[in-house]
C-alpha cells in the first residue's frame, strides 16, 4: 500500500515505542519522515536504521533533536523538515512522558513535568505546525495539512497513581477539539488516537515506577492488572496502532476532524 506516498511528516517521540513504529509504518507506505525526539543520539540512530526501509519505498528520512516544550526548537525542527522535504503535510504530536506518583504525593514538579511535555508540548507542536501549513497553503486537493495527537485511555478516565498523566491526556483531547474548530478554515484537520496498554519501553518504566511507590509488588503486575479488562484478551504491540495512524495521515481520513480514535482492544468503551 502507498496511502501516504510523497507526504512529508514529522513524528515526535520517535526514538522508541509507538513513535518509532508510526514513523516506520509511514516510510513503508512512501511518506517522507522526520523522526524527532529529545534524545538526539537515539533518534539519529533510528533514522539511520530506517534508511534502507525508506529506500525500498522511494521515501526520504531525516531526524531532529527537539524538546517539544521549547518553541524555538520546535520551529527549528519544522524548518529543517521543510528544507529537506519541501513542505509539511502531517505533524504527529506523539512525544509524551509519565511519572507515576500516588495521588496524595503528587508534587508541583511532577505535575509541571508531565503537563509540560504532554500538554504544553502538544499545543506548541500544533501551533507551529499550523503556522507552517497556513504559510505554505493547500495542496491540489485543498488540504493544507493534518495534525494528529496522541491521547490515551487515560484521556477517558482517571487512574489513581497517574493523575497528572490523565489530566494531560484529557488536555490533548480538548486541544484536538479546539484546534479542529479553529484550523478548519485554513484547510487543516486535527485528529488524535488513544492507545491502551501497549508493550513499549514507557510501560516498562511505568511498571518499575509503580513498584517504587508501592502501587505494585512485582514486575509485570501493573500491566497484567491494566490488561485484564481488554476485550481482545492481550496487550497491544506498536504494530496494532500503526494501521490507524497511517489512516489518519492519509487522504482516506480527509473528512475527519476533531475526533479521537480509541485503539485499546476494547478496554474502554465510549
Amino acid at each position: 500500500m502507498a496511502r501516504v506516498a510523497g507526504r512529508s511528516c514529522i513524528v515526535t517521540g520517535a526514538a522508541q515505542g509507538i513513535g518509532r513504529a508510526i514513523g516506520e509504518a509511514l516510510l513503508d507506505e512512501g511518506a517522507n519522515v522526520c523522526f524527532a525526539d529529545v534524545n538526539g543520539d537515539k533518534v539519529r540512530d533510528v533514522a539511520l536504521a530506517s534508511a534502507e526501509r525508506a529506500a525500498r519505498s522511494g521515501a526520504e528520512v531525516t531526524y531532529a533533536a527537539v524538546d517539544v516544550t521549547d518553541r524555538e526548537q520546535v520551529r527549528a525542527m519544522i524548518a529543517h523538515t521543510v528544507e529537506t522535504f519541501g513542505r509539511l503535510d502531517v505533524k504527529f504530536n506523539n512525544a509524551g512522558v509519565n511519572k507515576p506518583m500516588n495521588f496524595l504525593d503528587v508534587t508541583e514538579d511532577n505535575w509541571n513535568f508531565v503537563m509540560g511535555v504532554n500538554g504544553l508540548g502538544c499545543m506548541i507542536g500544533m501551533q507551529e505546525a499550523a503556522r507552517q501549513m497556513i504559510a505554505q497553503g493547500p495542496d491540489e486537493t485543498g488540504m493544507a495539512g493534518k495534525i494528529i495527537n496522541t491521547a490515551s485511555i487515560a484521556s477517558r478516565q482517571g487512574f489513581d497513581n497517574v493523575a497528572p498523566y490523565c489530566a494531560s491526556k484529557w488536555a490533548v483531547v480538548s486541544l484536538t477539539q479546539s484546534g479542529a474548530r479553529d484550523l478548519a478554515k485554513h484547510g487543516i484537520t486535527v485528529t488524535g488516537f488513544a492507545p491502551g496498554v501497549v508493550a513499549t519501553e514507557m510501560w516498562e518504566q511505568v511498571d518499575q515506577d509503580l513498584m517504587e511507590i508501592g502501587a505494585a509488588k512485582r514486575p509485570g503486575q501493573a500491566m497484567e492488572e491494566f490488561s485484564s479488562e481488554i476485550l481482545k484478551g492481550r496487550v497491544a504491540t506498536p504494530a496494532d496502532v500503526t494501521g490507524t495512524t497511517s489512516f489518519l495521515a492519509a487522504r482516506d481520513s480527509d473528512y475527519m476532524t476533531g475526533q479521537i480514535v480509541m485503539i485499546d482492544g476494547g478496554m474502554t468503551l465510549v
